[in-house]
């Protein structure tokens, strides 16, 4: 009768596993991040401040160190590795921030009209190569990568993307957010095929866009490769993913959509919903350059590392937090409400905050036209499974039955996947961030260039010595 019982026990375990050891990991994870910096790391909102006073601490002029001073930067210059120094939200203040930052918003200032026709022939193209008749599993991450890598290729370098490009972008990409996720180890060799790639177009001429003058080849190679083929392919490949599981996922959404596909302003109200929920940063760092003052005397010590959960603040103040519902936005403002996709202006904005609803409706908007989305698998904002969907073509009468046993597979399967993945996460997340402190890339980075700085000043200090006493100068030389 005992072993009875404990093997009925063992298999509800067992049974139950789907339901909450992946969330009980994504939790865990959210904490070794916050706690990587030991006492110095706080969180918000949390105790010391509130999702009321996140806006005010995140834009205060204070909030402004990116990377130096933070054992957590260790961490995402090993996951944006090669050259984290250069890439655009890991610079520090000053005159190389401002010019990159400056390059950075020349090549994605291109017009509303241009940005949508970019997109929909670079969507159309990967839709295209989609071998399917009437219905088809997909991963839609894997389905709409492909179409960025073109996007940016074409804006960076000015011409049609061919194959070659796009498979060494796409590589780079997924290896980055596989990375990110925890999902994988890195594949340093296939982002430096990346890399190499770049600086061959620098070196031969073929980069229209006129780069940072104060950075070598090598840096302009990183400093593309970092904005514009890591975070804004892997980003916008994200962020396309959120809003097709969620229109897959609410059927009088998608309906409402699919009637009125140039309805831009509930397109809008769609996309705003999907950022909220499902906002692309999780935790972003800021390190305090001087004592931030809060309120009724509370004071952010300098050198402390700010930690700004995203999810929780776009929960905070919203009636029902949880539900998707585009509709609330009928009434709300973007601007007066908790919620920051794009950051804020007073501190280093992304700078495709206009770029990247506008494609996203034009992207969306030729999926829609095509298919017919249903997806049954868990949509969270890591959405590590990548998101797994029924892709229908719109023209079909796709059996209703067949379509629900797919519905439940697909179901049954990421449930199950979702378990064994977690444990990777789990594993592989360890081993990165052991791996990430034993290398320190940002600490040794930023030492080097303290020695480099002070063997300046003091070659500078004897070369004026020398001015001042040039006999001195002569018998130490000679």
């Amino acid at each position: 009768m005992h072993a009875w019982i404990t093997l009925s026990l063992g298999m509800l375990l067992v049974a139950s596993l789907p339901y909450w050891l992946p969330t009980a990991i994504l939790a865990l994870r959210a904490e070794i991040f916050t706690r990587i910096n030991g006492e110095e790391g706080i969180a918000i909102p949390g105790k010391l401040v509130d999702a009321a006073h996140f806006k005010q601490v995140y834009s205060h002029p204070a909030a402004n160190g990116r990377s130096r001073g933070a054992a957590l930067s260790d961490l995402f210059w090993y996951w944006l590795s090669p050259g984290p120094e250069m890439h655009q939200e890991h610079i520090e203040n000053g005159p190389r921030y401002e010019e990159v930052e400056r390059t950075t918003r020349r090549i994605l200032g291109i017009s509303r009209k241009a940005a949508e026709d970019l997109t929909t022939r670079c969507v159309s193209r990967a839709l295209s190569k989609q071998d399917m008749r009437e219905a088809k599993l997909v991963r839609l991450r894997d389905l709409i990568m492909p179409a960025w890598a073109e996007f940016y290729y074409e804006l960076v370098l000015g011409g049609p993307c061919p194959p070659v490009a796009r498979d060494l972008i796409v590589g780079n990409a997924n290896d980055v957010v596989t990375a990110l996720k925890c999902c994988s180890v890195r594949h340093m060799e296939k982002r430096e095929r990346l890399t190499n790639f770049l600086i061959r177009k620098l070196q031969s001429g073929e980069v229209p866009h006129a780069l940072p003058k104060g950075l070598s080849i090598r840096e302009r190679a990183f400093y593309l490769q970092g904005a514009f083929f890591n975070t804004a392919v892997v980003q916008m490949s994200e962020a396309m993913v959120h809003l097709l599981m969620a229109i897959a996922q609410h059927p009088d959404v998608q309906a409402k959509l699919a009637s009125n596909l140039e309805d831009d302003r509930y397109f809008d109200h769609v996309i705003a919903e999907t950022f909220r929920v499902y906002p692309l940063f999780g935790i972003s760092h800021r390190v305090a350059s001087a004592d931030i003052p809060v309120k009724d005397g509370t004071t952010i010590p300098k050198n402390s590392v700010l930690c700004f959960n995203h999810a929780e603040f776009h929960r905070a103040s919203f009636d029902d937090p949880d539900r998707f519902n585009p509709d609330r936005w009928e009434k709300l403002s973007l601007h007066h409400e908790n919620y920051i996709p794009f950051g804020v202006t007073a501190n280093r904005p992304c700078p495709a905050s206009g770029l990247a609803p506008v494609t996203m409706r034009a992207a969306a908007r030729e999926v829609l036209k095509r298919f017919a989305l249903f997806s049954s698998a868990t949509h969270m904002r890591s959405i590590p499974n990548r998101g797994p969907c029924l892709l229908v073509a719109r023209q079909k009468n796709f059996n209703p039955n067949l379509r629900g046993a797919l519905l439940m597979f697909l179901r049954l399967h990421d449930r199950w996947e979702d378990v064994w993945r977690s444990m990777v996460q789990l594993i592989l997340g360890t081993y990165m961030v052991w791996d990430a402190r034993r290398q320190k890339l940002c600490q040794h980075y930023f030492e080097a260039q303290q020695r480099a700085y002070s063997s300046l000043r003091g070659t500078q200090s004897r070369e004026s010595a020398a001015v001042r006493c040039p006999h001195n100068f002569s018998r130490h030389v000679l």
